[in-house]
């Protein structure tokens, strides 16, 4: 059995330490955002849940741009932890609809402390606390936004805002 360092190694060099995904996720808030100031908060929704769907083929596409396979070698015991959480992940939008139904403008909040706590078990997965700090940037968001009672659009710029700026904090530390 490869040690975790080895598995998280191998995690880092197919997924490019996590920074594609990142910057695909980013980049669809930030388009969620824009369409719920621009059309209407209920297209802003519908943009993060459709284009959520496509985070991990673009990401995977990024990777494979920048050299990397965008698969993790076959047997690396830290991929269940990659699917559990994107399951839980997906599990848990129903929550954040449900929330959205009571008040629209807890949507995004709902799903930053989602993707929050699925930022969490990047540590693991990827060997770096900085995911703890990202996550913990989520999720203090979320309530910032609920106690602000926020625009909904302002949770969608903010969850693509936050994205971004540490797809740059693990881009310059990447080594």
């Amino acid at each position: 059995m490869a040690s975790i360092e080895e598995c998280q190694r191998d995690m880092n060099n197919a997924y490019y330490f996590g920074i594609p995904g990142i910057i695909s996720s980013g980049s669809i808030w930030l388009l969620a955002g824009m369409v719920s100031l621009l059309h209407s908060p209920n297209a802003g929704v519908a943009t993060l849940i459709f284009g959520g769907t496509l985070i991990f083929p673009i990401s995977v596409l990024l990777c494979k741009a920048l050299g990397r396979s965008g698969k993790h070698s076959k047997g690396n015991p830290l991929a269940p932890l990659a699917i559990e959480g994107t399951l839980w992940m997906l599990l848990s939008i129903p929550v954040a609809l449900g929330a959205a139904f009571y008040k629209l403008e807890w949507f995004f909040p709902a799903m930053l402390l989602v993707i929050g706590g699925r930022y969490l078990t990047f540590n693991t997965m990827y060997g770096n606390r900085v995911f703890w700090t990202f996550g913990a940037s989520l999720v203090a968001t979320a309530f910032i936004l609920v106690v602000l009672d926020a625009p909904v659009y302002v949770g969608g710029l903010a969850g693509g805002i936050i994205e971004l700026f540490f797809t740059a904090v693990l881009f310059v530390r990447r080594y």
